[in-house]
């Protein structure tokens, strides 16, 4: 059964609800750690294995399941919306600094490749967003909480700053491997999961 119309988008059902942030969180665990461990036969690799593992948590399991919450609507899904993105936030700078820490220890040049400048947009993106909601849109002390421009431009810019972490995310794995079959495991849910969580 379909969900319903709400304001800027579909309503997902309670099944639907449930089934794709049952996938947002095994596969950003399993996911996570499946990167994290890459290539084959790595193994978990401190400080650098919780950069791939916080990274995938904060944008895919924890904002992913944000957005998909906040399209329920309702007062506590939209608190529930901020409590997660925050914590996707978090998580996701955690994983930053495993891998700053990493590049640290090694002696590596920061931010040097597609992947690492699209996940420090991919943060920078979210913080704005968080920000405003915050700030402006928190259901209970938002100054301007009925501002339909910057419901509209927080929703977008989230979304899209998301959507950059995901692709980040898959282009960090192409980073520790070459292999297709890897690669599709990664990224197939990813395109699964979008539609419902994204748009």
């Amino acid at each position: 059964m379909g969900g319903s119309k709400i304001k800027g988008g579909m309503k997902p059902s309670s099944t639907t609800y449930a089934t794709v942030v049952g996938v947002l969180s095994a596969f950003s665990l399993f996911g996570g750690y499946f990167a994290a461990t890459q290539p084959t036969g790595a193994g978990w690799r401190e400080p650098f294995s919780y950069h791939p593992l916080l990274m995938t948590v904060g944008f895919v399991g924890l904002m992913g399941t944000a957005a998909i919450t906040k399209k329920l609507g309702g007062y506590t899904n939209t608190k529930i919306h901020g409590v997660l993105s925050g914590a996707g936030f978090f998580a996701a700078l955690g994983g930053l600094y495993a891998i700053y820490r990493n590049k640290e220890l090694m002696g590596k040049e920061h931010f040097t490749s597609t992947h690492s400048w699209g996940g420090a947009v991919a943060l920078l993106g979210c913080a704005g967003p968080m920000m405003v909601g915050g700030i402006f849109l928190h259901p209970d002390w938002g100054i301007d909480k009925n501002n339909k421009l910057f419901r509209m431009v927080h929703k977008w810019f989230g979304r899209i700053a998301i959507t950059i972490g995901w692709v980040s995310c898959l282009v960090g794995l192409t980073q520790l491997t070459e292999d297709g079959t890897k690669l599709a495991m990664f990224g197939v849910p990813l395109l699964f999961l979008f539609p419902f969580v994204l748009v």
